[in-house]
């Protein structure tokens, strides 16, 4: 995913903590309310296990856990996201919980903007894709692609289906 400058049209707006997240609507399949999460043994933190979406075991991330937040209890506005990811020309599926779903729409004039600075800063921001506004609101958009990469040990779990 390139961030700069590109449109991205219709985004999944979501919630963690008080920060504001998006991914584009083309990489959601489903966004489904809380349920139970078959637990994996020695899986890393931000894998909570596996939960069934139409009949296939998918895994499930924690947003929380991979931004280094502390966990929170699940709520009635907990969602669990299930998202297409690429990996060398496949599409996988994974699941990954969020505190809550806010909205789909685009962002303040369709734009995304690079991270000002990261490199400069010395930071490793491959997961977030740029910065995007929502009623002047800052929002990241995370390129889902590269979270993979970034916690890859834990994606293979997710079933792969072969490109259309």
């Amino acid at each position: 995913m390139s961030g700069e400058g590109a449109g991205l049209g219709q985004v999944v707006i979501l919630g963690v903590a008080e920060d504001l997240f998006a991914i584009p609507v083309s990489r959601v399949q489903e966004i489904l309310d809380r349920r139970q999460i078959a637990r994996l043994p020695d899986a890393p933190p931000h894998v909570l296990g596996v939960i069934d979406v139409r009949g296939a075991g998918v895994s499930v991330i924690d947003l929380r856990s991979i931004l280094g937040l502390a966990p929170k209890a699940e709520d009635d506005s907990t969602r669990i996201l299930v998202l297409w990811i690429e990996e060398g020309g496949r599409k996988a599926r994974i699941a990954m919980r969020a505190d809550r779903v806010i909205e789909v729409r685009e962002l303040d004039n369709d734009r995304l903007d690079p991270v000002p600075e990261a490199e400069l800063l010395h930071w490793d921001h491959r997961t977030i894709a740029g910065l995007g506004r929502r009623a002047g609101e800052f929002v990241s958009v995370l390129d889902i692609d590269r979270l993979q990469q970034v916690f890859g040990g834990s994606v293979p779990q997710a079933p792969r289906i072969s490109a259309a």
